[in-house]
Formats: C-alpha cells, sequence, structure tokens
C-alpha cells in the first residue's frame, strides 16, 4: 500500500536537508520496493511571507490527511522582529498541538566514527551511548493551571503547577514501551517520587502498565540522579520516560553530550498517525542556499519515520547503516569535519549515503 508524506521544507537549510532526505526515501523505496508519495506544504517563516502565518489552514489539513509528516526546520533572523505571536516557531508549536502529537522521542546516538567530538571520557565513550529520552509534550508543569504571578503581600510571586492524570501517564509509558520493543526491551522511568505527590502518581502508573509489556525490564531513577547517570554512564541507558519539563531537560542533556547535533533526529508521536519527523538542529540561516548543510540528522529522520509510523525496521536499519558507512569511509561536511576526512556537500553528502544504501 503507498504511504502518503507531508513535507514541510520550511525555512533556512530546511529545503535543501530536506531533499538529501526524500531522495535517500526514494532509494530505500526502490531497494525494498515500496512505494511512497509526497505533498509540500508551507510552515514558518516561508509560510508567513506566503500568507501572513506560520500555520495556514492548508498546511494542518495536508498534515492530517497523511501517514506521517516530515519537517525541515524553522525560523530564522528574517522573522525576529515580529510579533512573537506570529513568529515562525509558532508554526511548529501549532501542527504538534493540532495532530496531538504528546511524545517526543529523541535518540542520543554516539557515532563511533565521531567519537572525538564526544564531551565525555574516552572511557566512558568506549562503553557506547545509544538511547531515546521519550518526553511528554502536552501536560505537566509547562500547561498546568492554576499558574500566573501577582503581587502578594508587596513582593512579585509567580507560580505554575505540575499536574498528570493516569491517562496522560498511561499513554506516554506505552510509548516508551512499544519503543522498546523495537530496542534493547529496557525502560528507565524518571520521576522526583521522593519528593512530589505527582510524581507519585506518575510512578503507580508506569509500574501498571508495565505489567502489559512483560518482555521490557523496568526500572526508576529520580531525576537528579538520572542527570548524573547520563554523564557517569550512558550505556547504561535504553529507553527513559519521563515528564515535560524533567524531558525537556534530559534530552538536552543526552544530545549535546554526543558532542554532534547535526547528527540527531527526533519523533513527535500521538495516538494515531500521522507523526512528526525532524532533525533536532536548528534553520542555520547563515549557510543556507550554500551547499553546506549537514543532511544526516534529517535522512535519519527518515529511518524513524519508518520504523515509528510504517513499521518498517529493516529499511530503517538499512538507511541506519548506510548513514554509519558513509562516515566510516571519511565523508564528513563541515560541521563533523575533521583532519584527514573528505570534505563534501549537502548533495554530495546526500550522493554518498545513497550509494552505501
Amino acid at each position: 500500500m503507498k504511504k502518503h508524506i507531508c513535507v514541510m521544507p520550511g525555512d533556512g537549510i530546511g529545503p535543501e536537508i530536506v531533499e538529501e532526505a526524500l531522495r535517500v526515501l526514494n532509494a530505500a523505496a526502490k531497494k525494498f520496493g515500496h512505494e511512497f508519495s509526497t505533498e509540500e506544504a508551507l510552515i514558518g517563516g516561508s509560510a508567513i511571507d506566503a500568507t501572513g502565518t506560520p500555520l495556514p489552514e492548508a498546511t494542518v489539513e495536508a498534515c492530517k490527511k497523511a501517514d506521517a509528516v516530515l519537517l525541515g526546520a524553522v525560523g530564522g533572523p528574517k522573522w525576529d522582529t515580529l510579533d512573537p505571536a506570529i513568529r515562525p516557531e509558532k508554526g511548529l508549536l501549532g501542527i504538534r498541538k493540532a495532530l496531538g502529537l504528546f511524545a517526543n522521542l529523541r535518540p542520543a546516538t554516539l557515532f563511533p566514527e565521531l567519537a572525538g567530538a564526544c564531551l565525555l571520557r574516552p572511557d566512558i565513550v568506549g562503553k557506547g551511548l545509544d538511547l531515546i529520552v521519550v518526553r511528554e509534550l502536552t501536560g505537566g508543569i509547562y500547561f498546568g493551571k492554576p499558574a500566573g504571578t501577582e503581587v502578594r503581600d508587596g513582593k512579585r510571586t509567580g507560580w505554575n503547577t505540575m499536574i498528570y492524570n493516569e491517562d496522560e501517564i498511561a499513554r506516554i509509558a506505552h510509548v516508551a514501551f512499544q519503543a522498546a520493543q523495537k530496542r534493547r526491551n529496557k525502560v528507565c522511568s524518571v520521576d522526583k517520587a521522593n519528593v512530589l505527590d505527582v510524581s507519585r502518581v506518575w510512578r503507580e502508573v508506569v509500574i501498571e502498565v508495565s505489567r502489559q509489556y512483560p518482555d521490557v525490564e523496568l526500572s526508576h531513577l529520580y531525576v537528579d540522579n538520572a542527570a548524573m547517570q547520563l554523564v557517569r554512564d550512558p550505556s547504561q541507558f535504553d529507553v527513559i520516560v519521563t515528564g515535560n519539563l524533567f524531558g525537556d531537560i534530559l534530552s538536552d542533556e543526552a544530545s549535546v553530550i554526543t558532542g554532534s547535533i547535526g547528527m540527531l533526529p527526533s519523533a513527535s508521536l500521538g495516538s494515531a498517525q500521522p507523526g512528526l519527523f525532524e532533525p533536532i538542529h536548528g534553520s542555520a540561516p547563515d549557510i543556507a542556499g550554500q551547499g553546506k548543510a549537514n543532511p544526516l540528522a534529517t535522512i535519519l529522520s527518515i529511518a524513524m519515520m519508518l520504523r515509528h509510523a510504517f513499521d518498517m525496521s529493516i529499511e530503517a536499519d538499512a538507511i541506519e547503516n548506510a548513514v554509519h558507512k558513509t562516515l566510516q569511509a571519511g565523508f564528513r561536511t563541515g560541521d563533523i569535519m575533521e583532519a584527514g576526512k573528505t570534505l563534501l556537500s549537502t548533495r554530495e553528502m546526500g550522493d554518498k549515503v545513497i550509494a552505501s544504501l
């Protein structure tokens, strides 16, 4: 059956990295006998320029009709002076809300070929780093009510509410356990159950959900310990599941220690298709249109799409292995360039991955 993908190239380097990712997808489709159709839609700054809004209704409708959504990047200095209510980033937040995307999957993978860029000690690097942070996206302290500011007893005072109900916790837990089943069958749930009532409910519900996945090992860490363990021995983790605030912090920590933000993909998933797949890096307007951008994070986002949206794990593995082979052969873009390697343009990197595939 043909799968339909809504493609939102976005701003800056978005169009050129998306182009290479789609070329790799087409090569994989030919290799494995699949068929994909695509439809482009506007988002972010390009949508503002064309329609006056960062998320046109036509884009929302195109995404809802698709089996999966691929995004390049949004934003840039051209739109920095606009009213915050219509900035390009509002398009990204808006499409996540419109599609009901409550789970963010952000892998942190250390490519052996790029071990020299890792910020950890060589003995820690030697153990490997290959984990996914599953972050709840639509609840927790960022959205909890009551919240606000006021003057109390002559002092400026602010407050927020961290709140989760059992349904919100259960659905993100299911995403984490199902992701672990496609990996190494280990889930670590991160909370602050020694202090927070909301975390005690979180832990209870995660344990209840875990009984439906007897093949997956469940462990628990308090968030402060989890932050330490990520830099002490990240090899111990497979899938980390946590709430919005803790996940925001831990996913950034996990990704930055790899030293190669230009290599990392992500997925945002809901209870039904489509999911949204995108690189975690920005729009890099300073190099846009110059053929210098690294397309590998977007290509790896295609692999995540195949695995999580279409249950095509073999095809996803093939793309990931092609990226590894390309790096092993010494090919680099400028952001990951090192002495003795071969510098490639965005297009040339796409060519090499396709050849490896």
